[in-house]
C-alpha cells in the first residue's frame, strides 16, 4: 500500500489531532483513540462485525470469521486509505484498551459523495461516543480534507443513529434508497460555507 502523505493537522479548541501517518493516531478524545486500520485488527473486527446488534441497521451481512474481518480490512478500509487518503477508522477505548468498532468519512464514488459513519459493540452505546467521535470527524474531514458536503444515511428505525446525525448538525434533506437497494432512508447533509 503507498505511504499516504503526510497533512498538517489543526488544532482542535476540544480535543488534539494527532499527525496524519499511519498506524498513528488520526483523532483523539479524552476516552478515545482513531487510527487506521491495520491487519492485525482483525479479531477486533470481527467481534464488531459479527455481532447482530451492531450489524441490525447497517445492511452489511454478519462477519462470520476473522478471515472474513481480515479481509474486510484489506480490501475496503485499507484501499479507501489508499484510494482516498481517508475512509473509516479504528476507534479504540483508551481506559479498556481495545476496538470498541469503527467512526469515520467514506468517499463513494458511485454517488460523489463522502458519508459520515460510525459503528460500536452495544456495551458502548448510551454514553456519548459517537457524538463526541463524530464532532471530531466533521472537523478533520472540513479542516483536513477540505470537504464542501458530508452526509449520513441511516435507517428510520435506528433512532439512535439518526439522533446523533441531527445533534452534530447534519440537516434531514430526504427520504431515499441507499446503493439501490429499494429502501427508505434517512438523509442528512452537512454544507460547508467558505
Amino acid at each position: 500500500m503507498p505511504e499516504i502523505c503526510t497533512l498538517k493537522m489543526p488544532y482542535c479548541s476540544k480535543f488534539n489531532f494527532i499527525k496524519h501517518i499511519p498506524m498513528t493516531t488520526i483523532i483523539e478524545t479524552p476516552r478515545l483513540i482513531l487510527r487506521r486500520f491495520t491487519l492485525e485488527d482483525a479479531l477486533g473486527v470481527y467481534e464488531f462485525g459479527s455481532n447482530k446488534e451492531v450489524q441490525q441497521y447497517t445492511g452489511n451481512k454478519l462477519l462470520e470469521s476473522p478471515e472474513e474481518a481480515r479481509e474486510l480490512i484489506e480490501n475496503v478500509f485499507l484501499k479507501d486509505y489508499a484510494t482516498y487518503g481517508y475512509g473509516r477508522f479504528a476507534v479504540i477505548h483508551k481506559e479498556d484498551q481495545k476496538i470498541i468498532g469503527f467512526a469515520g468519512l467514506k468517499y463513494i464514488p458511485e454517488m460523489d459523495i463522502t458519508d459520515i459513519g460510525f459503528r460500536f459493540l452495544p456495551e458502548y452505546w448510551n454514553k456519548g461516543i459517537a457524538t463526541e467521535v463524530s464532532l471530531e470527524i466533521l472537523a478533520y474531514g472540513i479542516k483536513e480534507l477540505q470537504l464542501k458536503r458530508i452526509v449520513g444515511i441511516a435507517m428510520p428505525e435506528n433512532g439512535a443513529s439518526c439522533k446523533v446525525l441531527e445533534k452534530i448538525g447534519l440537516q434531514f434533506f430526504k427520504i431515499d434508497e441507499y446503493d439501490g437497494d429499494g429502501g427508505a432512508y434517512r438523509w442528512y447533509e452537512l454544507l460547508v460555507n467558505n
